[in-house]
């Protein structure tokens, strides 16, 4: 399995069980007749680095001589790479307007399918050096505040928790994705950072994590579509294993809802 730059890979591996393994080998990958039949190239939104690095893996344990390529990028940014013609087969987005977009400029085989949902974390370093206790804090202009930009799904989010709040938090940087926000985070560049539940678990003892009542009025729905001009074959296979009973398993064991 390929990946781009800026793939952390995921330590945990998951095999799929037998019976599996054989449904998505009939079903994806067929008799491939030249190398580009061969290969799966899949770009999702940032926050599904790890869960998706293993959901890559089982696809290629999955079907022998099957390569998996993934991109991970802020929606929005992938969503103009795949507009201009990056190829790709595979789209998951982090939000449903992103996904739209390419729908009504007919790049998608299909309606896209929700397959989980998010919901906001304040992540604060470890020891919660600014004592960060609640969404209110992060108005204080005093504490140091990195969001993602608005035209992300993650900052679009945020500004729905803050109107929700009655709040405006002055960040003092706008990233172009999730894994970028935590990054500040965790680096103690910020004090505090809007990412969502699914990063700080992720990330374990490196950020501490802290829940906030108005992240329930801006809840992330995630789908996920086969690229028209793309592998549809092996990319319908790869979305039946996202959606199946293993993919819905792993996604919910890295934090995410039901769609």
């Amino acid at each position: 399995m390929q990946t781009k730059p800026e793939l952390r890979t995921g330590g945990r591996r998951r095999l799929l069980a037998a019976s599996s393994v054989a449904v998505l080998a009939l079903t994806a990958c067929g008799a491939p007749g030249d190398s580009a039949e061969k290969t799966l190239t899949v770009f999702a939104a940032a926050s599904l680095q790890s869960s998706f690095t293993t959901l890559a893996e089982d696809f290629e344990a999955a079907n022998p001589g099957m390569e998996v390529i993934l991109s991970f990028a802020g929606s929005s940014d992938l969503a103009t790479q795949l507009s201009a013609g990056a190829p790709a087969d595979v789209f998951a987005a982090a939000d449903t307007a992103t996904m739209d977009r390419l729908v009504q400029q007919g790049l998608i085989d299909e309606a896209p399918v929700d397959f989980a949902s998010n919901t906001l974390m304040i992540a604060v370093p470890p020891g919660n050096p600014a004592d960060v206790a609640d969404f209110g804090d992060l108005a204080d202009p005093t504490t140091k505040v990195v969001l993602c930009a608005p035209q992300v799904p993650c900052g679009a989010a945020a500004a729905q928790a803050q109107q929700a709040a009655g709040i405006t938090v002055n960040a003092v940087s706008e990233e172009s994705s999730v894994t970028d926000v935590l990054g500040k985070v965790r680096s103690g560049q910020a004090d505090a950072g809007l990412v969502y539940v699914t990063d700080v678990l992720a990330a374990g003892d490196a950020v501490e994590g802290i829940d906030f009542d108005e992240s329930d009025q801006a809840v992330t729905t995630y789908p996920l579509a086969a690229m028209t001009a793309g592998n549809v074959d092996a990319a319908r296979g790869f979305l039946d294993l996202v959606t199946g009973p293993a993919g819905r398993q792993l996604l919910a064991d890295a934090g995410f809802g039901a769609p």
